[in-house]
């Protein structure tokens, strides 16, 4: 396939400009994009389980719970079927991961309107600023492969998988229940639009897309004591709440007085971008589910307080964002292809260098 070709070529290049990088300032590629940040907290969880606690502060307390389960649960079945250590097997499933996941946003690209679009949406998708991201030992790629066949699914009616692949997708990582989401309320329509006279499987999918999401917090909540609370206290700990945008527009603040490190500035122009991006995708009516699913991800990428350098790879599984780009360089490559190609080499420098400044260089969490 073309699109998951360009995809690979993509990011191929983008880990030997990151190799370059880290071996002439004395690091080891392998070593940062197995084991930066977040990395090691899900290959603790896959080595040892549950249980991790680090306590900087009485309202500080970093707790392994905030991590979703799916992960660390499929790099330890890679370590437990294979000879390949942790850190090999968490790439191993990320690199996978974002193979099938490049395979489903085609598919939709495809679906709506045409290969030349899906494969402009796949290319994009894998030269984004923070695409170095789905090179890392980082759930993201997960979470989008199970978003983008679940979002197919809905649009080719096929409920029980929408539902299955949801609640998959909400196992992977805490905004994965966008996917949910985006199945309710697609299911929601369609029972408005036959007024009820729908088969079992739109209710059995509906049922199904938030159980992996409300199955884990539920869980969690049940272990801290607090069954309705107690997952959303462990992210209050991290520092990481919902204030519907109080803490992001401090911060926004913050940087167009003061000023800050390279990665805040570029983090407030990605968001900016991706609010853009929003607006021409309702403009271009998308789909209902692909607009649910990537407001929900805005909404909570906008509305969370902490981290804000993270934004940025919070919407990385925002992939029906591209489309309007996507029918745009399309529309380009066809008129000018001299101007597409430049613009794609222009994208594809940023994303080489970005990336390599931000797991090698930036020192800043992901």
């Amino acid at each position: 396939m073309t699109a998951l070709g360009l995809f690979a070529a993509a990011r191929l290049a983008g880990l030997l400009v990151l190799a370059g990088t880290a071996w002439a300032t004395g690091g080891h590629p392998v070593a940062l994009l197995a084991r930066s940040w977040d990395s090691a907290w899900y290959l603790g969880i896959a080595a040892h389980g549950y249980g991790r606690t680090l306590h900087f502060h009485p309202t500080v307390v970093h707790s392994d719970l905030a991590f979703f389960p799916l992960y660390p649960a499929l790099v330890r079945a890679v370590t437990t079927l294979t000879p390949l250590t942790g850190g090999s097997a968490g790439l191993l499933v990320s690199w996978t991961a974002a193979a099938a996941a490049a395979c489903g946003v085609y598919a939709i690209g495809a679906r709506l309107h045409g290969r030349a679009v899906g494969t402009a949406l796949v290319l994009l998708w894998g030269l984004l600023p923070h695409s170095v991201v789905l090179s890392m030992a980082y759930t993201e790629p997960v979470l989008t492969a199970f978003a983008a066949w679940s979002l197919y699914a809905v649009l080719d009616g096929r409920w029980l998988w929408a539902g299955s692949l949801a609640a998959l997708a909400g196992l992977s990582r805490p905004n994965g229940f966008a996917v949910a989401a985006a199945v309710l309320v697609a299911a929601a329509h369609e029972i408005w639009r036959s007024r009820g006279k729908v088969t079992h499987r739109v209710w059995t999918g509906a049922a199904l897309a938030p159980a992996g999401w409300a199955g884990y917090v539920l869980w969690v909540g049940h272990r801290e004591g607090a069954l309705l609370g107690g997952y959303f206290r462990v992210q209050r700990l991290w520092g990481s709440r919902f204030d519907l945008g109080e803490g992001s527009l401090r911060f926004v603040k913050h940087l167009l007085l003061r000023g800050d490190r390279f990665v805040f500035p570029m983090t407030m122009v990605i968001v900016a971008a991706a609010v853009l991006l929003y607006a021409l995708l309702i403009a271009d009516r998308a789909p209902l589910p692909l607009l649910v699913y990537s407001g929900v991800l805005l909404l909570i990428a906008l509305g969370g307080s902490g981290f804000f350098e993270s934004k940025p790879r919070f919407l990385l599984p925002a992939f029906p964002l591209l489309l309007p780009l996507a029918r745009a360089l399309v529309r380009t490559a066809r008129a000018r292809p001299w101007h597409a190609a430049l613009v794609a080499g222009a994208l594809a420098g940023l994303s080489f260098a970005y990336g390599a400044y931000l797991v090698v260089i930036a020192h800043t969490p992901l």
